[in-house]
């Protein structure tokens, strides 16, 4: 079943009874591609967050500093990191992925940051906040466009 809705003064959109329309606005036709860009920045970010655990970009102490391995919670939570910026970069188990890597910064901002004050500018958790509500939403609306996982849906 379709019916046409009209627009301001210019032309009509047929819309489906699925909710598609003949015609996207720009935003929604860079919604994808933004959020594909979107994904690779946030993840390649958190990826060397990640390898900082391992001893790499100056190490947990910014003098090359690695966690012992199988040391909990630091190599873990590194490895981790690690494996879920590959594949939220990848755009790979993205949804899932990304609801791990927010748990994983919830878990560091309680367990690290927050015993040290009660706001983020106070105690340096800033960065694990953000990133907690960033993969949050990620896992929310999709990777995007160019992810590995459109080509596992085909």
């Amino acid at each position: 079943m379709t019916t046409t809705i009209a627009t301001a003064k210019t032309s009509s959109t047929t819309q489906t009874a699925a909710g598609n329309t003949g015609t996207k606005s720009l935003a929604d036709r860079a919604r994808p591609a933004v959020l594909a860009v979107f994904r690779a920045v946030v993840s390649f970010l958190f990826l060397c967050h990640g390898v900082m655990g391992f001893g790499l970009l100056g190490g947990i102490d910014n003098a090359g500093g690695a966690f012992p391995f199988g040391q909990w919670p630091g190599y873990w939570a590194s490895l981790i990191e690690v494996v879920g910026a590959v594949l939220v970069f990848a755009g790979l188990f993205t949804r899932v992925s990304a609801i791990v890597l927010s748990g994983v910064m919830a878990y560091a901002y309680f367990t690290v940051h927050a015993p040290q004050g009660l706001f983020p500018v106070h105690n340096m958790g800033e960065p694990a906040a953000l990133y907690a509500w960033i993969f949050l939403a990620i896992a929310v609306v999709g990777p995007g466009a160019a992810s590995l996982d459109q080509l596992r849906r085909r």
